[in-house]
């Protein structure tokens, strides 16, 4: 495993990302299919002992109790300042008014629960987990800034949105001294490749770092496109993700896969997650893992060169679409 700068920050990463959305008490929140506890513990343990040392989470995932899974097992497995840690705010854990959403009380209660979860008196990485089209983005900004100075998060981040308002974000940021977005969580993959429209070049403008949520498309690039699993007939966000227009053109970008998979001799997952690697700009994709070999699959991508060959194969059968992923 190598260590990168995350962004243009002095923070030291590995070239992986572990995300933490797959631990999780099974039917709290929206992911049926997570782990428990006595599941999710030695794959943590896995991908430290294999490098890792960045994990991302959310306080909206399995109602919070994967960043009480993840911060109990890097206590246990890790020391507290050889891990990052990235958690997330914006998702309601509940229906009542101010609870969700990004206003200054939101933000500031949310982070005392995040911390009081994951066990831990500040997180490295604090992102918004989508844009809140009702809070301007100056309360935000102001809110995120005053967190990093009360010493609860060292950097910030955002997740997926437009480029004009990353943009606009940054600007704001600027113009009034406040703590700057550091990093930019974006859906990118070969089934997905808009954000190499605009985001990707603002980040590379701007110096964030990159961070793509499933770059694996839900799995969906690492078997043939007829199999299903438990996972993907229940998850709900995934079935928004990869819609029945682009369904033709879909299925031969997993054929690409499989083609330059078997040519190499090596699993899909290695090939999907290499093109991804190779986009310009990528700091560190954000993986799953619910076994073990994901994980050494996962490491095993960043030995794996693709020639110019390889990645028009990959390439050749995509066609744009609709934006998805920011709800």
């Amino acid at each position: 495993m190598k260590y990168v700068s995350l962004g243009n920050t002095g923070l030291k990463v590995s070239e992986l990302t572990l995300g933490c959305m797959t631990y999780g008490i099974p039917d709290r929140g929206a992911h049926a299919w997570t782990f428990d506890e006595e599941k999710s513990r030695p794959l943590i343990k896995h991908a430290i002992e294999l490098g890792f040392n960045f994990f991302d989470t959310s306080n909206s995932y399995s109602d919070g109790t994967s960043e009480e899974i993840t911060g109990r097992a890097l206590r246990d497995f890790a020391k507290r300042d050889e891990v990052v840690i990235a958690t997330k705010v914006y998702f309601p854990s509940r229906k009542a008014p101010n609870i969700g959403g990004l206003s200054r009380k939101a933000i500031f209660t949310e982070i005392d629960n995040s911390l009081r979860r994951l066990g831990t008196d500040y997180v490295d990485l604090y992102q918004i987990h989508r844009w809140d089209y009702k809070t301007p983005i100056e309360e935000t900004l102001e809110a995120l800034h005053d967190v990093v100075k009360a010493g609860k998060a060292r950097y910030i981040g955002a997740s997926s949105m437009y480029a004009w308002q990353f943009s606009k974000a940054l600007y704001t940021s600027e113009r009034h001294g406040w703590t700057r977005f550091s990093t930019m969580q974006n859906h990118l993959n070969l089934l997905n490749r808009e954000e190499e429209r605009e985001m990707m070049p603002l980040c590379r403008d701007q110096g964030i770092g990159v961070l793509p949520w499933s770059p694996l498309a839900r799995g969906r690039l690492t078997r043939d496109w007829d199999v299903t699993t438990d996972r993907m007939e229940t998850d709900e966000v995934g079935k928004g993700l990869y819609l029945a227009h682009t369904a033709e053109s879909d299925r031969r970008v997993v054929e690409a896969v499989a083609k330059v998979a078997a040519a190499r001799g090596v699993p899909r997952a290695q090939v999907a997650l290499a093109w991804v690697k190779q986009v310009k700009g990528v700091t560190a994709p954000i993986i799953g893992a619910s076994k073990t070999s994901h994980l050494d699959d996962a490491v095993a991508a960043l030995s794996l060169t693709l020639s110019d060959d390889d990645i028009a194969t990959l390439e050749a059968p995509y066609v744009p679409h609709a934006v998805s992923g920011f709800y």
